[in-house]
């Protein structure tokens, strides 16, 4: 065998095995152990059980007194529906000020997994924001809202590409178009096209990228049309909204008070 052709078979050797290292499906076993881990730890909330894909996952539903209106929540990589930072500030403070709130178990992957490991698995989402969707309308909600966070961004902008917004009644973005090192975005976020008023809110001291692009995005998001749309910073907060969670859901709430 020639040294190119030596090269050649060990480069396609390494791109077979690279491929086979790729996650087709996400990671069940952990999400089960997540589950485990927070279940009995729920103090605001019932867990729910929905399918999707043939397998249950979980959900925690919070109801609020006297209200049509719920948020759907979609958390970030790798996390889980109670996560202390961001969610569950959100699932449990936007009660507080009338809106119903279902957080969802989002599809990981390990712990190490990057932006570009998850590509292949983000159609596993779609499903669990229908299931998400038919809970919420099911309970009576007339307004479903559906609020994503960091890669669940990247989730519901997946499930978007493919079905019109119609089901649901506004979308909000935080931390929007987050990835790693060296690995830009996949495809730009529909955000011209989407005919529900949208929030885009991030951190003041967010990720690099967040921030770059946060000027395309206002472009998009006016583009789409709709006069209620906003694109907003949260002083002081990072990425996570670690220690921010009472002005998180403060912006979040006053948002949506503005939609009526």
């Amino acid at each position: 065998m020639s040294v190119s052709n030596a090269l050649t078979s060990g480069v396609l050797a390494l791109l077979a095995c690279t491929a086979q290292a790729i996650a087709s499906e996400p990671d069940f076993a952990r999400e089960t152990r997540l589950a485990i881990e927070i279940v009995d730890a729920i103090i605001d909330g019932d867990p729910v059980w929905l399918e999707a894909h043939g397998r249950e996952f979980l959900g925690i539903y919070t109801e609020a007194e006297d209200t049509g209106s719920a948020v759907l929540i979609l958390h970030g990589r790798g996390f889980h529906p109670d996560w202390a930072d961001t969610v569950n500030p959100l699932r449990v403070g936007l009660v507080e000020h009338g809106y119903a709130t279902l957080s969802l178990q989002m599809p990981v992957l390990a712990k190490d997994a990057k932006y570009y490991d998850y590509i292949p698995i983000l159609h596993y989402s779609h499903d669990r924001i229908e299931a998400g969707i038919g809970f919420l309308r099911d309970k009576g909600h007339s307004r479903v809202v559906l609020l994503a966070h960091s890669c669940g961004v990247h989730m519901a902008m997946s499930w978007i590409r493919t079905k019109p917004d119609a089901s649901i009644d506004a979308f909000i973005g935080l931390g929007m178009g987050a990835t790693d090192y060296r690995q830009p975005m996949h495809q730009a976020f529909p955000l011209d096209w989407m005919h529900v008023p949208v929030l885009d809110l991030y951190g003041s001291n967010d990720y690099p990228a967040v921030i770059r692009l946060a000027p395309r995005r206002l472009a998009m998001i006016e583009q789409g049309g709709h006069a209620k749309s906003r694109q907003a910073v949260l002083p002081g907060a990072n990425h996570y909204y670690t220690d921010q969670g009472k002005p998180l859901v403060a912006a979040v709430a006053d948002w949506l008070d503005q939609l009526d």
